[in-house]
């Protein structure tokens, strides 16, 4: 900006012409406002034009000499250019996240982050590798790669409420990331009434978005876009057809609203495929709508989906070296014998339960009926899982029937009249208690408490004075099982724990011939005092009878850690640092708070003290210890009741499953979770067995039905589903990763460069440093020198 008055003949004038500097010949003024201008352009071409007061803003004065010239600073110049060098380093490190994150990662992790997904344009993908092969790793890459490269502002993870603080810690301490996690409290406390507009890295909890309409509401706000969308566990978002009808849950509902919201979208999932085409196409419509949505034929709709999705195994994992990834893993069915007592109490629980069942049937409401029968399952896994989880499950939901009966006579004196079953209990259909399955493990007890403590099918007075003398028989029996010491049960794991802490002399098993990578007879455990196991049941009464009975046996309250559902996370923390680290403990019991999310592979021996009823659970379990970094062979014993109704199904099961194991290798435990039993789950199987087991009929029909399931080439038809998109790692494939890698290491910007750059600058601005004690050689990056402005 100029003031005409600084005009003068032969000065050089910008801004007068658009592309060009002029000189200036003459000036004619015109009052003081305005004056008339004649100039020359660089051409040689002389011209007039009238000036305003108004054109100073527009106009500016070259200086005389060149338009260019090196006679800057050389100093600042070197400093700006490498401050661009710096900032342009990612396109000359391929691998740049890799080089600027605390990981180490493996061949298939950098062929999914490298190879597969930042090509794509924009990101529509499913990462289905097995459980334990570090899909947060990948996520994690591919996020700090996509920030480095520009093409990542806003990224939104969502999660299962019980991995959201895993994630959090993971992304912050290996990457840098500071991703914060939804709250009610933020969602208040948002200055703009939206706080998914003000944090640009979010995650959130799968069912805190599935659930709350408000908060969805938020999601879809205008300016509410995301960059990227991942979605761990998505098989949990599925959707469910039954004959021609598609079932949409609410989850489903979220995931096509999240796909809607985002330019890449990113479905994380070791078990994409429940076994049914038509459910795998309508979850991958989630990614692509176009190709996937419509009515399915069978037969004629099986689409490709390998540009769509990647899936590893664990079998064909590899380390750089070409070993295996992973080591083998074996399971052994330990069988136990109820007591006489223990019977009895079995007999009595299991009768009730059955005839419960039975009046629970003439039940019109739906809801209600599917609430009464939840809580009776409740009450059949408590009876296996130990007298005091059995014990303390009778006294609660006699002392709430009791209640309940009070007020209901209260009313009855009053003239009034009340329901039997509280309007307050909730009411579960089908869906909701498929949820509860994959609900945090906090949330399952809560629900599981105040379903089994007053859901009845009794319909009158009468009918409930009737069960409350029956629960006071039942739970007598209990409190007898509970101090008579005949916890057959309990005696079986004491003896299993002294197999594997004592030291005993085992013989070498001798393989005979080449079997499949997990295969075959496998070299028993070797004891040890100095291992570490983890015990895993259901429900917290059983978790509090553990400890107590294995601190005793084991004579030291040190050597015990648990884990459950209300077990804070910084708590959490620093059990599983104790578990790891600390020589003392030996044993980690937990709930199934531990079954997700938690990483225990400074472990590799297991016990089922308690066996869900849904068998996907069992390789949750088995992947918290069969993970990247064991070296052991992982070993884990199954508890099982003897001449039990729902034990004698599941020895069945697990038979089959070793004999699969011996010619199919230790993938057979992946399809756990696929395993339908003529379309049915086991959950279905346990109840008939309860409900109708003394009709060799029925045993006959389950028996054929777990045979069918368990075919050895059904099996392999599952292992052949679970594939996929197949992908495998060879050698050849291995070598040119780890030369891709050599190269990529050998170009990046090297630390010294960062080191000099920062120094210089830092100076440059008027800071200071100075060496703090004695630094190592090549680690002044480390933070040796200490910085002051």
């Amino acid at each position: 900006m100029i003031r005409l008055e600084d005009l003068k003949p032969n000065a050089s004038l910008r801004g007068l012409l658009p592309d060009s500097l002029v000189t200036v010949v003459n000036i004619q003024w015109y009052g003081s406002e305005a004056l008339e201008l004649t100039y020359k352009t660089p051409n040689g071409r002389v011209a007039n034009e009238l000036v305003y007061r108004s054109d100073e803003q527009r106009l500016d004065l070259v200086e005389q000499g060149r338009p260019w010239g090196f006679d800057g600073d050389g100093a600042m110049f070197r400093l700006v250019s490498e401050a661009h060098r710096i900032n342009l380093a990612h396109l000359f490190d391929p691998v740049l996240a890799v080089h600027t994150s605390l990981v180490d990662p493996l061949p298939h992790q950098i062929t999914a982050v490298y190879g597969e997904m930042l090509p794509r344009q924009p990101l529509r993908f499913l990462l289905a590798d097995d459980p334990g092969a570090g899909k947060t790793i990948m996520a994690g890459l591919l996020i700090k790669e996509l920030i480095a490269r520009g093409d990542l502002q806003r990224c939104l993870i969502v999660c299962p409420g019980s991995l959201a603080e895993q994630w959090q810690d993971e992304l912050y301490r290996r990457f840098s990331l500071p991703f914060e996690i939804l709250t009610n409290d933020k969602l208040e406390a948002a200055r703009t009434g939206n706080w998914f507009l003000e944090t640009n890295l979010v995650i959130a909890r799968l069912d805190k978005l599935s659930r709350n309409e408000d908060v969805q509401q938020k999601l879809k706000a205008q300016d509410c876009q995301w960059d990227l969308v991942v979605c761990d566990e998505a098989h949990k978002m599925s959707a469910t057809v039954f004959g021609t009808e598609a079932k949409y849950t609410k989850r489903y509902r979220l995931g096509q609203l999240l796909s809607s919201l985002t330019r890449h979208f990113l479905l994380m999932t070791a078990t994409p495929h429940n076994g049914k085409e038509i459910d795998f196409q309508l979850f991958m419509a989630l990614i692509d709508g176009d190709r996937f949505e419509g009515r399915f034929r069978d037969g004629v709709h099986s689409a490709d989906v390998s540009d769509l999705m990647r899936r590893m195994v664990k079998e064909n994992l590899l380390k750089f070296d070409g070993t295996p990834l992973f080591p083998e893993r074996i399971a052994y069915t330990v069988p136990y014998r109820l007591s006489d007592e223990d019977a009895s109490l079995y007999k009595a629980v299991t009768e009730y339960v059955r005839e419960e069942f039975n009046r629970v049937e003439a039940f019109e409401n739906g809801g209600r009926r599917g609430t009464v029968g939840f809580a009776l399952t409740i009450l059949q896994r408590r009876l296996a899982s130990s007298p005091e989880a059995i014990h303390q499950s009778l006294r609660r939901r006699r002392e709430r029937l009791e209640s309940r009966l009070r007020e209901l006579e209260v009313l009855q004196r009053a003239g009034r009249t009340g329901t039997i079953l509280s309007d307050l209990l909730p009411i579960l259909d089908a869906e909701e208690v498929e949820d509860l399955e994959d609900a945090p493990d906090d949330e399952v007890e809560v629900a599981e408490a105040e379903i089994l403590d007053q859901a009845t099918a009794a319909r009158s007075l009468q009918e409930l004075t009737a069960e409350i003398r029956t629960l006071r028989y039942i739970e007598s029996l209990a409190l007898n099982v509970r101090n008579s010491g005949a916890d057959t049960k309990w005696l079986q794991l004491a003896s299993l724990l002294h197999e594997i802490f004592t030291v005993r002399i085992t013989e070498d098993a001798v393989l005979e011939e080449v079997k499949p990578y997990g295969a075959g007879p496998i070299p028993p455990h070797k004891a040890c005092v100095h291992q570490k196991l983890v015990i895993f049941t259901e429900h917290r009464d059983t978790l509090n009878y553990l400890e107590n009975r294995i601190t005793a046996l084991l004579g030291r309250e040190s050597a015990v850690v648990v884990i459950h559902g209300t077990i804070g996370r910084e708590e959490r923390l620093k059990i599983q640092e104790a578990f790891r680290h600390d020589p003392k403990v030996q044993v980690l019991l937990a709930t199934d708070a531990a079954g997700e999310g938690i990483n225990l592979q400074r472990a590799h021996l297991m016990i089922n003290y308690d066996l869900p009823w849904n068998p996907n659970r069992i390789e949750q379990r088995f992947g918290r210890i069969h993970r990247i970094g064991q070296t052991e062979v992982c070993h884990l014993w199954n508890l099982v009741a003897e001449e039990t109704r729902e034990g004698d199904v599941y020895r069945k099961l697990l038979d089959k499953l070793e004999q699969a194991r011996q010619s199919l290798g230790g993938q057979v435990f992946d399809v756990l979770g696929k395993l339908q039993f003529e379309g049915k789950p086991l959950r279905d199987l346990l109840i008939q067995a309860i409900r109708y087991g003394e009709q060799p009929e029925v045993m006959t029909y389950l028996t054929t039905v777990l045979d069918h399931a368990l075919d050895r080439e059904q099996l392999r038809d599952l292992l052949d589903e679970r594939a996929l998109a197949h992908d495998a790692m060879d050698a050849g494939r291995i070598r040119r990763v780890r030369e891709d890698m050599e190269r990529a290491d050998a170009r990046r910007l090297q630390p010294h460069y960062i080191e000099s750059f920062f120094r210089e600058a830092f100076q440059k601005l008027g800071g200071t440093d100075r060496q703090r004690g004695a630094a190592h050689k090549g680690n002044h990056l480390l933070g040796s020198p200490v910085r002051t402005a």
